[in-house]
Order: structure tokens, then sequence, then C-alpha cells
């Protein structure tokens, strides 16, 4: 079996052309290239490179075995990395989600979950989680669509209900519900990492301008000192971020203003999720 070094010294030459540039990369000699590129032909019984004078350049079949070389240090990286976190998850429940919503549930209900649970705060992409499930780098994703192949499951956990808050002089702050087109025009400033939702307001509220804010902070100062109309669900705390007290907390009536979430998983780890699963829909709060 030919050691992994000497793949990388092929890899890394066919990328850098020189022994000097390959030998800095990898922190080693010149010499120590030398004899591992000579020692990676004599394995292989075939020639990789073409030596000359002052020069050395890989041949047709070192530039193919450098390919095969490469592909097989990430296949066996990718080997690492499913090992390892195959290993964590077996201690520690690995949780990401599609929209913040989802993880605010988890995050105020740890202690009624009774289970070990690493929350990721960073969002995926929805395209993202059949990859992130496949490669072992979560143990659930929370998404906001089913998805059910030969190895993967998902879950129903709960919906989460848009509101608006509006200015309590604001014509519409007489309603007792409200649509997306009748918040026409109007300016709103939002959290920007919010996942399908950001998607679900641009798309659904006509010549509506948004000012999207980075922090929390940020956010609560504007809805504190101004009248922007601003979101809240019934999962997430206004008055915890915002300032609520002249405001009035409408929903939307529109069905694309209801999410529904799923805990989406590998099925050979359905013993351990479904437990969870049942705890977060008992906890998951509602309209």
């Amino acid at each position: 079996m030919i050691d992994n070094y000497l793949l990388e010294e092929l890899v890394t030459f066919a990328k850098y052309k020189t022994l000097a540039k390959t030998a800095a990369k990898l922190n080693v000699t010149q010499p120590t290239v030398t004899r591992g590129m000579q020692k990676l032909e004599d394995e292989l019984g075939v020639q990789l490179f073409d030596r000359r004078p002052n020069r050395i350049t890989l041949t047709k079949t070192g530039k193919i075995a450098a390919e095969k070389a490469n592909q097989l240090l990430q296949a066996n990286q990718q080997f690492i990395t499913e090992i390892k976190n195959y290993a964590h998850n077996q201690q520690v429940l690995k949780i990401a989600s599609v929209a913040p919503g989802p993880l605010i549930v988890l995050e105020q209900n740890l202690t009624k979950l009774n289970t070990n649970i690493d929350i990721d705060e960073a969002l995926l992409d929805q395209n993202s989680v059949e990859k992130c499930l496949l490669n072992r780098q979560y143990s659930a994703i929370i998404t906001n669509r089913e998805i059910q192949t030969d190895l993967i499951e998902s879950r129903y956990l709960g919906q989460e209900h848009l509101y608006v808050n509006l200015d309590q002089f604001m014509y519409l702050a007489n309603q007792r519900q409200v649509t997306f087109n009748e918040l026409a025009g109007l300016s709103f400033v939002v959290l920007n990492e919010i996942g399908p939702w950001k998607q679900i307001i641009q798309s659904n509220i006509p010549n509506a301008k948004f000012l999207y804010q980075t922090e929390y902070d940020a956010l609560s100062e504007l809805t504190k000192y101004t009248n922007f109309p601003f979101f809240t669900t019934n999962i997430t705390q206004p008055d915890n971020v915002y300032d609520t007290i002249d405001t009035v907390a409408l929903p939307i009536t529109d069905s694309s203003a209801t999410m529904t979430f799923y805990v989406t998983y590998l099925k050979s780890q359905r013993s351990t999720i479904a437990p969870l699963a049942k705890k977060v829909v008992s906890v998951w709060p509602k309209k």
C-alpha cells in the first residue's frame, strides 16, 4: 500500500510545479521530496517524472497519477470526517436548522428535552440538508420541507405563524388580522438571518422596502426609536428583542405566512431522533 505522504507530494508537485515550492508547501527539504518521488515511481513501477538538467516535470502518466492521488486523498479525508462526526453524534446530538424559530424552541426547552444537544446557530440552506446528513455533519436538521428517501426521513414538529407589528396609530392597526397585500408599500425593519422567511416576505408584499439588520441590538434600537413595522411569530419572544409598547401585533392570514417544520435525519438514527422529536412537538408553541 502506498503511503499517503507520497501521494501528497505528488499532488503538491502537480499544483506548484517545482521541487522548491513543493518542499516549502510541505515543510520538508527538497532532497526529501526527490527521494519520495523516486520511491513512488519504484512502488508503482512506472515513470511519473521527466527529469532534465535543472528541470523536472510530470509525464502524461504522472499527470493522471496526480489526479487519481488527489481523489484518493479527498476520499480518505471524507472517511476520517464521517467517522469522527459519527462518533461525535453518538455522544451529542448536533442539530441545525434552515430557520431561526425552531432553534429558539430548542434553546428555550433544553432542560425539558433532557437530551445532550449541540445547536448550530448558523442557518443551513434547504438544498444542503441531504448532503450534511449523509456525511454525518449533523445528527438532525430542522427543515421547512419534508424529505423522504431510501436513507433519510422527516417527522412533523410544528408550525410557525408570521405576525406584523404595526404602530398603534396606523389605520391597519385597528384590524384584527392583515394580508400581505394590505402591507404593500410599507418599509420594514427585519433581522437579516431569517432563513426562508426572507424570500416569503420579499415575494408577497408588493412594493415593500426592507431594512435588514445583522444584529439584534440594532434591530431593538430601531423598534424603540422609530415606528417602522417589524415581524414576529408565535415562536419569537418580541418583548425580549423589540420595543412593543406602542405596537399592535396582527396575524398575517395568507397561507404562505405559515411555515411547517420537520426534523429530518438518517433512518439509521431513528431510534435516537424519534424520541427527541416527540418531546419537541410537546413543547412547540401553539398559534
